[in-house]
């Protein structure tokens, strides 16, 4: 499934310049968080860079993210305090600069115990070994509760925490399984459109200038003695040989595999397989009262019940994966999820009927032998090694929570090799559309005054939105009367065929997928399907028969990944995945 790739548009001219000018100081091959934020921090140094992706950007593990900037209190017990203590800062920092997407985010955890894993918890952090997992109890989340306010200390971009008993809890969250004793309430953040957010950061990349160049749906595939790369257009098929002074891998769980195509095997990597349903279910959004619900199910698991979207998510997995093979949502793992449904909100009905999305993908974790998945440690290290004669830095884990410091700390490497001085810092520097981004209703009715071109007041309001303050570059190309789509009226035509002409858009999976968020919201039905590619048709020159090609190409897809079928016409039926 993830070979096909649909027709040329636009987008390829970009591919073409790559082809003619084969060359750049760094070669970024992997365009998730982390190599685009990678690719950001260089070309803000003034480097001479060149980000490769082989399918669309943000469109792997950075795609199936649980859609949280958080700083991983469970992590404490492991003992990684350098990790919680920067992502905690990094949590902060994002609030502020990215504000568009990145939002304060009340979390609460129910809790069933006072003292359980009390002994165990201690036990794992002195000897490193994981033991039997145990649910935790007030007491050991008070403390680590306590130690996780500790590390935010900027002035307060999140409340500290704040526990209560059985009878307020109830009071606030009445649906709530009654046998709880306490709940403890903290903030992280909620990242509403990760890939649009990986875009905000690759734009700021490519407005650096010329010497910074991004593609999608380029695959590195060999290596020559020299220690050039080859590369290959996936949608003409063509290849090339590319060189530059540093390369860097940022491939994710795919590290090993993209090591092993240029004749240098490594075993870094030892993913896990993270899975989520999205429903639609209103009792079940309302019972959340706003707020994630999350805690460690008795088995060691993560579990999150998340309202986002006006929708409830609902994860996580975490299975040993092995990368060469897809990552799907299993039916196993739809039961598991409505059993822990059942156990936080036990009056609560879900079936899947009201499923309208799910999706998976490997998280990229370093190799952990026979550490259970859900310890495994989600820090990175970055491995220097070589191809032929040119320098090779591979980037072993990672998160999105940290990507901006990831990114200075991988760059800063990449600087040293090249033997260059860092220019600027991305520490406070605003990303994208969270520039200048309106902080109250007052000065959000002034930016909407002063930027809502031919456009509605509530139109350019529903922009800002969507993209932050780079909605009114959109604002100003779209008429005043939009062609807004029968099938999803919150989208123009005009709107999708910007889209699709400015940020390189491939496929029609690209726009449904990752530009908008149709298909986590459930609209990916055959009628949106084709109503999205005759809006784009025109902008990517795709004919008619090119235009079905995509249609029924995004349709298996979305049948096969995410259990949609009624993105075929006629089919209504939930399928397994």
């Amino acid at each position: 499934m993830q070979d096909q790739v649909g027709n040329p548009g636009t987008a390829r001219t970009t591919v073409e310049a790559v082809r003619a000018e084969p060359r750049a100081n760094v070669l970024i091959i992997g365009a998730g968080i982390n190599g685009i934020a990678t690719f950001r921090d260089l070309a803000l140094q003034g480097v001479n860079v060149t980000l490769i992706e082989r399918n669309d950007f943000c469109s792997g593990a950075s795609a199936a993210s649980s859609h949280m900037i958080h700083g991983g209190i469970r992590y404490l017990e492991n003992g990684e305090f350098r990790l919680v203590q920067e992502s905690v800062q990094e949590r902060n920092s994002l609030i502020k600069i990215a504000p568009h997407y990145v939002k304060p985010l009340p979390t609460t955890v129910p809790i069933f115990s006072t003292f359980s894993g009390m002994v165990s918890a201690p036990m794992r952090f002195l000897t490193h070994k994981q033991g039997k997992p145990k649910e935790r109890g007030a007491a050991l989340i008070k403390m680590g509760l306590m130690m996780y306010d500790s590390f935010s200390r900027d002035g307060g971009s999140v409340p500290r925490h704040r526990f209560l008993g059985k009878k307020k809890t109830l009071a606030e969250l009445p649906q709530l399984n009654p046998g709880l004793k306490y709940t403890a309430t903290y903030f992280d953040a909620s990242m509403h459109d990760p890939e649009r957010l990986a875009l905000d950061v690759m734009h700021d990349g490519l407005a650096a200038g010329d010497h910074a160049r991004a593609v999608n749906y380029v695959e590195a595939v060999g290596s020559t003695e020299s220690g050039a790369i080859t590369l290959r257009d996936r949608v003409s098929g063509e290849e090339f040989d590319f060189t530059a002074d540093v390369v860097v891998n940022t491939s994710g769980p795919w590290t090993d595999l993209t090591n092993g195509a240029f004749g240098t095997p490594t075993t870094y990597m030892g993913g896990t397989k993270g899975s989520h349903i999205v429903l639609e279910n209103d009792e079940l959004l309302a019972a959340t009262g706003g707020r994630e619900i999350f805690f460690e199910h008795n088995d060691g698991r993560i579990v999150l019940i998340y309202p986002l979207k006006g929708k409830v998510m609902v994860g996580t997995t975490d299975i040993n994966a092995d990368p060469r093979e897809a990552a799907v949502c299993t039916e196993e793992e739809v039961d598991y999820f409505f059993d822990l449904v059942k156990h936080v909100f036990p009056q609560i009905s879900v079936d899947r009927s009201q499923i309208i999305y799910r999706f998976s993908g490997i998280r990229p974790l370093p190799g952990h032998g026979d550490t259970q998945p859900g310890f495994v440690s989600r820090d990175y290290r970055i491995v220097e090694t070589a191809v032929g004669k040119t320098p090779l830095l591979s980037l072993v884990g990672g998160k999105w929570t940290t990507f901006r410091a990831l990114a200075e700390h991988l760059s800063g490497d990449v600087l040293k090799v090249l033997g260059l001085e860092r220019k600027v810092s991305t520490a406070g520097m605003a990303i994208g559309g969270g520039k200048d981004y309106p902080r109250d209703d007052a000065a959000r009715a002034r930016w909407v005054s002063a930027n809502r071109g031919l456009v509605s007041d509530k139109r350019a309001d529903a922009l800002l939105e969507r993209y932050g303050t780079r909605a009114a570059a959109l604002i100003a190309q779209l008429p005043a009367e939009e062609h807004m789509l029968a099938t999803a009226p919150d989208y123009s035509a005009e709107e999708l065929t910007i889209l699709a002409t400015e940020e390189r858009v491939v496929t029609l999976l690209d726009v449904i997928q990752r530009r908008t968020s149709l298909a986590f919201t459930g609209r990916s039905s055959h009628a949106v399907l084709v109503e999205v590619a005759e809006a784009i048709a025109s902008s990517l020159g795709w004919d008619t028969e090119a235009s079905e090609r995509e249609i029924a190409r995004a349709a298996e897809y979305l049948s096969w990944a995410h259990g949609i079928t009624d993105s075929r016409a006629g089919g209504k039926t939930p399928v397994s995945a």
